[in-house]
């Protein structure tokens, strides 16, 4: 299996989760909007419909659409 695209790292301890698309940095997700909001910037059209699929999203270091402090 090829490695997804975009990484949601594991939350940071004053709360958010850095994203990264393609190895770059997209930004610090507080919630799934952000998140939405950094996929649709990529160029992601439909970014909700990717949220729960590994094949596009990895989230590492915590539960999925989870932002809280660490």
């Amino acid at each position: 299996m090829t490695a997804a695209p975009i990484v949601v790292h594991a939350p940071t301890p004053s709360g958010g989760r850095p994203v990264t698309i393609n190895g770059e940095s997209a930004g610090l997700a507080h919630d799934d909007r952000d998140l939405i909001e950094f996929l649709r910037r990529a160029g992601i059209d439909d970014a909700e419909s990717c949220l729960d699929d590994p094949h596009w999203i990895e989230w590492r270091g915590g539960q999925a659409h989870e932002y809280e402090a660490a």
